[in-house]
């Protein structure tokens, strides 16, 4: 039974948008209006109306929990304190203040679920963790405030709010997504159309994504069984000289798509410096992040991977491209080169490393 039925463990829903503006917090509000007058005990945990009239108009008629720390923040004590049946959360990825009991809002809203208490929230695609690499690819922008896909997967159910990328625009024209501040360089440069049409799109295959994961769950809840095609498993090989967090997010996300096991494999075949133990460290608190199994090995490289591989049945892995000077590809055989004349039946995908930092939001 997944964590999204649990018995006890309050629901979840997410509105998920691709971009500020969409409207996901009027859907939010205008949902929780219906439970209310349906009979729930609704409170609002934090929806920050940034200046915008009519979320404050929908605001009305709601008890607010407020913050001491301020409009921004959500009293977490106080709302498990209360036990509403339902709580209104807006901006998931939101970071909290220093001091607080939890780092992130998806982790108070983790403690309120397992409370029993329902939870409404929004969400943009752009925030979660395994998208990071491929939103920073399109957009131009690093967001640093993310969260786990886990929290998508789990939530009982989900909600795209949908708008078209020029209505988007003509809304951001209009001053009706930041009113009263001006539209700086990096505003209109992520909100460009191309970079609009791409997130909409992914959003649109996440959703797409969590409707396959209920039916994989209602059918194995109902027990309908018919033959399934071998599992597939996913290796990724990490690095210790260069960082893995690119290959860690599209490991699980290839994982997430073929309903398969991803494993993170680190083969130890020497002494490791400081540099390259912060390497491996971040990559390690990544993967278990994201539910990665993670395991170290010691051995000479190319024959340790080959033999891991066979044991594991694994059917895919990820590398990242080779870094070897020319002496190296004269003298001794690639590890890559290894790979492909050994595992014939396994797929080898080479992803491309790193690109340089980038404006980080």
């Amino acid at each position: 039974m997944g964590s999204k039925n649990l018995p006890g463990r309050g629901k979840h829903k997410i509105f998920l948008g691709f971009a500020s503006g969409v409207g996901k917090t009027f859907a939010l509000l205008d949902e929780a209006h219906r439970r209310q007058r349906r009979g729930q005990d609704t409170v609002i945990g934090v929806v920050d109306a940034q200046g915008r009239k009519p979320i404050d108009e929908l605001l009305e008629g709601f008890e607010i929990v407020p913050s001491k720390a301020g409009p921004r923040e959500m009293d977490l004590d106080a709302l498990l304190a209360r036990k509403p049946d339902l709580v209104v959360i807006d901006d998931l990825e939101h970071r909290n203040l220093p001091g607080t009991r939890n780092e992130h809002r998806w982790q108070d809203v983790e403690d309120l679920l397992r409370s029993g208490i329902n939870v409404l929230s929004t969400l943009n695609v752009s925030s979660l963790e395994s998208l990071n690499d491929h939103v920073s690819d399109i957009t131009g922008v690093k967001f640093t405030d993310t969260v786990p896909d886990r929290i998508l997967s789990e939530a009982f159910e989900v909600e795209l709010v949908d708008l078209t990328p020029r209505a988007l625009i003509n809304r951001l024209e209009r001053g009706d997504l930041y009113p009263g501040s001006e539209i700086d360089a990096d505003k209109a440069s992520y909100f460009r159309e191309g970079n609009l049409a791409a997130l909409r799109e992914i959003a649109m295959r996440e959703v797409a994504s969590h409707v396959d994961e209920d039916l994989v769950e209602y059918r194995k809840e109902k027990r309908i069984e018919k033959p399934w095609a071998a599992q597939d498993r996913v290796m990724i090989c990490l690095s210790p000289t260069r960082t893995s967090l690119r290959l860690i997010r599209r490991g699980w996300r290839m994982g997430q798509r073929m309903h398969g096991d991803v494993i993170a494999v680190h083969v130890e075949d020497g002494a490791l410096g400081e540099k390259e133990r912060k390497i491996l460290a971040d990559d390690f608190k990544l993967a278990e992040r994201l539910g990665i199994e993670t395991v170290t090995l010691k051995g000479e490289l190319a024959p340790t991977l080959i033999n891991f591989a066979k044991e594991r049945n694994v059917t895919q892995i990820i590398l990242g491209h080779p870094e070897r000077t020319r002496i190296q590809h004269l003298v001794k055989p690639s590890v890559l080169g290894e790979l492909v004349r050994v595992l014939k039946t396994v797929d080898i995908l080479i992803v491309a490393t790193e690109t340089e930092t980038k404006a980080e939001h």
